[in-house]
């Protein structure tokens, strides 16, 4: 239903989707606790592995999807920072931040060698792994290494753009437009209500309505569905939004430009 009324956050409280983290640690009492502790802050979600190949396997899975990985140095069945590098050759960007008992100048630059974006030694405060776990993520989601496949498109968010390769054809995005695209492959295919994405792209500007939204999700549809009357991409789901990213591929709208504004 269409408001043209400001919407406020005391009537629908925006709720962060956290973020997943993949922590790869072999001493199961640190990883329990890590991954305990990481959930209840709230930003982030844990899911855990307790060696090199069990974490391959995890990364390797079709539908799994990270945010960010901690990784232990000490692993049984591999160095953390040869598994590290091994990543990057396979194309993996995904931000790397190192854990390690192992702290001198030569360790520390190792692993940054290796391909780790960041590196903190045992023992460490949560608050400050998490911090460092944020300003990765800000530098990683506005990085050119950050695309994300959306359907036939690849979304570059830092070139404001979706890539349809297949056609050769390039679809220029607005500032907000990439922000509600990001906001809504975070949430994983899950709904993401009208008050959070509000409070997500425009901070709950008191000047913005619901009407501002629709007409974003409404001009998105026209750019990037093949029938933007009946969406396969972005969804509407009992009021709220969902972006399904993995949904079959269909031939986008509109004849086979080089751009599209």
């Amino acid at each position: 239903m269409r408001s043209d009324a400001a919407l406020h956050p005391v009537k629908d409280s925006p709720v962060m989707t956290p973020r997943p983290i993949l922590i790869i640690e072999d001493d199961a009492t640190l990883r329990a606790t890590l991954a305990e502790q990481i959930a209840l802050e709230g930003s982030f979600i844990a899911d855990a592995a307790e060696s090199a190949s069990d974490a391959a396997t995890k990364l390797a899975g079709m539908d799994v999807r990270y945010d960010a990985i901690l990784l232990d140095v000490g692993l049984p069945d591999a160095d953390g920072r040869d598994f590290c590098a091994k990543l990057r050759r396979d194309g993996n960007t995904t931000p790397i931040i190192m854990l390690t008992g192992a702290d001198a100048e030569a360790d520390v630059v190792r692993g940054l060698d290796a391909g780790a974006n960041d590196y903190i030694a045992k023992p460490f405060r949560l608050p400050e792994l998490l911090a460092r776990v944020r300003a990765q993520l800000r530098t990683f989601d506005n990085s050119e290494a950050a695309v994300f496949t959306i359907g036939p498109y690849q979304f570059r968010p830092s070139a404001r753009q979706l890539l349809e390769a297949s056609r050769n054809r390039k679809v220029r995005l607005t500032d907000k437009e990439c922000r509600i695209l990001k906001y809504l492959l975070r949430a994983d295919n899950a709904a993401v209500t009208r008050a959070t994405l509000l409070a997500e792209v425009w901070g709950f500007n008191s000047g913005v309505t619901t009407h501002t939204l629709e007409t974003h999700i409404y001009r998105l549809r026209q750019k990037m569905e093949a029938d933007p009357a009946h969406p396969r991409l972005l969804l509407t789901d009992r009021g709220a939004y969902r972006l399904d990213a993995a949904a079959p591929v269909v031939a986008s709208a509109g004849p086979e430009l080089p751009r599209t504004h």
